[in-house]
Order: C-alpha cells, then structure tokens, then sequence
C-alpha cells in the first residue's frame, strides 16, 4: 500500500454523484476511468502550464462542481460521499465525486488538464502538490479562500510549496510500530523503544514460520515511505543519501534480514502484503500505518497495540514522514468556480466533518480542536498522535525532486538488500543518481 490510505482490493475507478439539494437543477457528467501509463515530470508542466494558458476552452456545467480523489476503496468513497453531500447542502450546490486508483490519479489529472476540464477540488498525494504547483496547475488556498484557523503549522507545511500553501489536509497519518500482544506477552517481551531492543525483540519471536518484525522495503515508494523514519531517526537526509548515517540506517535493516527476524521477501512487499502477513501470524510486529486499522478490528481474535517506532539511542525524537491526500484548488482560470472550490475544501475541511472522516478512518485530523478531541476518543491510537507531532513532508526540503530521489533509493534498496552492494556503494550510487536527475 502506498502512504495514500488505499485498500488494497481496490481496483475499479467509481463515480459518486451526491443528490442535489432540494430545488438545484444540474446534470451528472460520468467519465469512464481507463489505466494509463506512467507520465514524465516534464509531461506535467508541458499539460498543466498549457492548459491553464490556454484557458478552459470546454463547457462546464454552471451547476456541477468536481472533486476528483483516490477514494476507491469502498468505505472510503462512501464516506467522502457522505461529507460531500452535506456540503451540497450547506452551500446550495451539486458536487459530483470522482474517484480513481491511488497510481491512476496524477495521469487522470493530466489528462483532464490537457483536455480543460481540470475538477475544481484535485485530491493529491502531498508528495505530488510541488509537481503540480510548480507547473501553475494550482491556486494558492488563501488567495482562493480556504481558512487555515486551527490548522498547525506544520500540517500547513505539509501541503506548501515554496512557502505558499496549496494542499488543505483533512487529516494526516504517519507510520507506526504495531505489535501482537498476545505473542509479546507470551514471550515475556517488553515493546521495543530503541534499535537494540527492537533488533533483540525481533530475533526472540522469530520461531518456526513467524517472522519478529515485517516491513515494506519494496522497489516502489512504499519502501522509501518505511525507511524514512530509520534514515530521519539517525540524522540522514534526503539531500545526501550517501552520507554515513543514511547508509547506518540501511545497514540496520540488513542486520534484520541477517538474523533472520526478517523475510527476504521485504524487497517485494508493498505496506498491504505486511499487514496481511501480520494478520495471518507470520509477523509478531510491523511497521504500518492507520490506514490499515480498518482490516486489522476485521480479525476479533488479533490483540494488537500500536507504539513510536524505536530510535538509534533512548530518548531521542523518532521522526516519521507525514503522509496522506491533500484537497487543492486547481487553476482552472475561473475565479469564481475557484472561490466556490474553496468553500467546498472548507466545508470538507470543518471541525466537524474532519472528526467525523477521523473517527471512521483511523487518521489524525488536521483541525488541532478535532485532533484532540479524536486523541480524547481513541487513547489506543495516541502513539500515532505522538509520531505525527514528530513527523514531516518527504518534500520539505527537495520539493519537486522528490520523486527522483524515491526512486534513486528504491534501487539502492534492491542492490544492498539481495546482497548485490553494499549498504554504502549503493546509496552513493543513488546520490549521483539523484543528483544527475535520471
């Protein structure tokens, strides 16, 4: 699973368009969802700059507003339904959802650009918002409109670029050490809080098929989602990826595979496949996040607790990436409509209805007066409330190059985990790899 909150089965592109409100006329304008292939950076500047020079040249529906999102799986498309029904209500118009797989939607939203029928309110993964706002396919929410009252400042660094604030999150997640009771307790083993203790845990449960720990170190963004905490905990950084302490925080989970606590097939899974692993009792601890928390109370039988992921040394911060959607305004080159997106993202963005979406889905709203109140209903999730106060944007600090250097570290885990390279060679090999762009 990528750090977007996607169920795993969901496959299918869907279309939800919330009844109007009493009195409202307007009509629905499905689209059919097709798989596309990947699209380049500079694909996205050449579509979205000259869209918005060229202006919407296709007739709108005056009575229908947009919101494309990843929300295909089904829980989640109900309750964004939901929300967005009320928000027709309260503001008197007819709001059609859109929803498409969590890999689809960046290519949908180009196409749509290329073609000027850009949805009002783009959902994006925070991770793609500099992509975007660097090629003009965004308006900055303040000058649209949106409130940011009650949203800390890091939340709002989440979704900026360049200090403009472009992406409205309604709630946040992060990673999370999650672990089998039962299994601990039987053992007689306290929940880790340093690497040594974690690495010792995780050797002392591993018995018969029943791995001590399961992560994602897959060659795609959900293993460089996983190794963020381990590379940020000790200090690494994105902008050196050969550095000494990146290559520790590699060599870690080296150590891991060494002893045998974890499953050579790491390289291979996605943040979906540990979960089901920790599900079926193949893993007695995990590193996931709250996305998951949903299929995990499915199983009655699991006991499971949730803790900060262990750091290098006792009493330091463990550092986690902030992940989740973010609601933007597209420039679309009509103030109006923009100015009434807006109202839309404030609406979906309330106190109210991000504590509503919290308590369904297991994530941490941005609202600060929701966040508490949601820490207050669920004190078994405060360790994600503790690592989200911690946590920061994979794109902080390289913005838009991001994606380069995701995938320069995606091949570097392929290289030093299959024992092609070592933890050092390969990452200096994903600097230069980062460095030259390709």
């Amino acid at each position: 699973m990528s750090p977007r909150y996607r169920h795993p089965s969901a496959r299918k592109g869907t279309t939800i368009v919330t009844a109007p409100p009493s009195g409202a006329a307007g009509r629905s304008r499905r689209r059919s969802i097709s798989r596309t292939t990947a699209v380049s950076l500079s694909v996205v500047g050449a579509l979205v700059a000259g869209s918005v020079l060229a202006g919407c040249s296709q007739q709108r529906d005056p009575d229908v507003y947009t919101v494309l999102n990843s929300s295909t799986d089904e829980s989640f498309h109900r309750w964004d339904a939901k929300t967005l029904a009320t928000c027709s209500e309260q503001l008197g118009i007819q709001i059609e959802q859109q929803s498409v797989p969590a890999a689809q939607l960046k290519t949908k939203a180009l196409r749509m650009a290329s073609s000027k029928s850009l949805p009002d309110v783009l959902q994006l993964d925070a991770s793609e918002v500099p992509q975007f706002a660097e090629a003009g396919g965004l308006t900055p929410l303040r000058e649209a409109g949106v409130s940011d009252e009650n949203v800390s400042r890091s939340t709002i660094d989440f979704g900026s670029y360049k200090g403009e604030w472009y992406g409205a999150a309604r709630s946040v997640n992060t990673l999370a050490l999650f672990y089998n009771k039962d299994i601990l307790d039987q053992a007689g083993i306290e929940v880790p809080t340093t690497w040594d203790e974690m690495r010792e845990a995780a050797k002392a449960l591993t018995e018969g098929k029943r791995y001590g720990i399961a992560l994602s170190a897959g060659g795609a963004e959900d293993g460089v989602f996983q190794f963020t905490p381990f590379m940020w905990s000790n200090g690494g950084d994105e902008t050196d990826l050969g550095s000494k302490n990146v290559a520790e925080a590699l060599d870690y989970w080296k150590s891991l595979l060494s002893d045998g606590s974890l499953s050579k097939s790491t390289v291979n899974w996605t943040q979906a496949d540990v979960n089901d692993q920790f599900m079926a009792g193949n893993a007695a601890m995990m590193i996931n996040g709250p996305w998951q928390l949903e299929t995990l109370n499915t199983d009655k039988d699991l006991h499971y607790g949730i803790a900060t992921i262990p750091v290098p040394k006792a009493g330091e911060d463990s550092v986690a990436p902030m992940g989740g959607a973010v609601l933007t305004v597209a420039n679309t080159g009509e103030s109006e409509r923009e100015k009434t997106a807006a109202k839309i993202i404030n609406c979906m963005t309330s106190e109210k209805e991000e504590l509503t979406y919290a308590i369904n889905s297991g994530m941490v709203p941005a609202n600060e007066n929701a966040a508490k109140a949601w820490r207050a209903k669920f004190p078994e999730l405060s360790a994600i409330a503790d690592q989200v106060e911690t946590a920061r944007s994979r794109t902080a600090k390289v913005g838009d190059r991001w994606p380069t250097i995701s995938l320069a570290l995606q091949s570097a885990f392929q290289q030093a985990l299959t024992g092609k390279a070592g933890s050092e060679a390969a990452l200096d090999a994903a600097q230069r790899r980062a460095t030259s762009g390709e």
